[in-house]
């Protein structure tokens, strides 16, 4: 059980369905696709953004139009899970633009990380500098990635979906 958990009723799950779907909508336009009226709308939305279910609005880049063309999903371990090195390995991920998503993981790596940068010679530039760099990564494993099959930045949230169980 989460304890983070936060439980939520229809008309929320469609508000953030709605807004998933297109965050520039007005209040008014989501209120009108979930049956509220605007101020009970807004309010709701208030309140997930205070309750961290709503942790920010953002907007979707083609990455190859801004120049990243190459992506590599890229597997890391290291050799003693120190407390030093796991705070340092994580504080230069944090730094470092090129990795855009960073998972702990359990099974034969350590940490999953997606990164991008323009082409081959920016990510051995990028290896070098940063993944080999820091104490204790004994093993770096790359994947590049030849097609993006799907890439959803939305969650899968419907009204009645056990979101609303605990």
């Amino acid at each position: 059980m989460n304890d983070d958990f936060v439980p939520l009723d229809n008309h929320s799950l469609q508000i953030l369905h709605e807004l998933q779907r297109d965050a520039r909508q007005t209040v008014q336009q989501i209120a009108d696709k979930v049956g509220l009226s605007s101020t009970p709308c807004w309010r709701r939305i208030k309140e997930m953004e205070a309750s961290g279910v709503i942790r920010g609005y953002t907007v979707v880049v083609d990455r190859e139009k801004v120049g990243l063309n190459l992506a590599a999903v890229t597997e890391v371990n290291l050799d003693r899970h120190h407390e030093s090195n796991v705070r340092g390995f994580e504080k230069a991920v944090a730094a470092s633009p090129q990795i855009v998503r960073c998972v702990a993981a359990t099974g034969p790596a350590d940490y999953i990380l997606t990164v991008l940068v323009p082409d081959i010679k920016h990510y051995e530039k990028f290896l070098h500098a940063t993944l080999f760099e820091q104490a204790g990564v004994t093993h770096v494993r790359s994947a590049i990635v030849l097609r993006e099959v799907k890439n959803e930045g939305s969650l899968p949230i419907e009204s009645g979906t056990a979101l609303r169980q605990r």
